[in-house]
């Protein structure tokens, strides 16, 4: 099963048949190993990784990052605070964190005054949110093991004497 699943983590396009050829399994194996990792909830979708410098529409975006310090629920601790939060539609991903701050939400929205409207009426204004901060991602160099950045590269070889 992790064989297959790291097969998928690098091109989720393989075809059944591929995926058996490369593990040496026959095409139903593998076809049964991938429906059970989507039923046990282990691949929870398939996506393109799109590189937002490219793409016009996610070029404009404006994308932030906030820290936020809350006080957990009795009973319920973090968890329902970020049930909240994750709700809202310009929430891209949201973690618990350890450290000085207890919850990460990266948002989008499509201008800093949008953004910033998003964050003091509708994240600050949440009960159990005592602080946030916010910082503008201005630009993306690597995201989930991606180089979204081109380099020129000198395929030269050095001279030395």
């Amino acid at each position: 099963m992790e064989e297959i699943l790291d097969l998928l983590r690098q091109n989720a396009r393989l075809s059944v048949e591929d995926i058996a050829a490369m593990t040496k399994k026959s095409a139903a194996e593998v076809q049964a190993a991938v429906k059970k990792l989507e039923d046990d909830g282990i691949i929870l979708k398939y996506t393109a990784v799109v590189n937002p410098e490219k793409d016009s529409a996610a070029k404009d975006m404006v994308r932030a990052e906030i820290e936020i310090q809350v006080t957990p629920e009795r009973e319920h601790g973090f968890d329902a605070l970020a049930d909240r939060i994750y709700r809202f539609p310009q929430v891209k991903s949201l973690y618990l964190m350890s450290g000085g701050y207890d919850l990460k939400v990266i948002i989008e929205g499509e201008s800093l005054k949008e953004v910033a409207l998003f964050v003091s009426s509708r994240l600050a204004t949440l009960e159990g949110v005592r602080s946030t901060k916010t910082h503008f991602i201005l630009k993306t160099y690597k995201e989930n093991d991606i180089v979204y950045v081109e380099r020129d590269r000198d395929n030269r070889e050095g001279v030395t004497a």
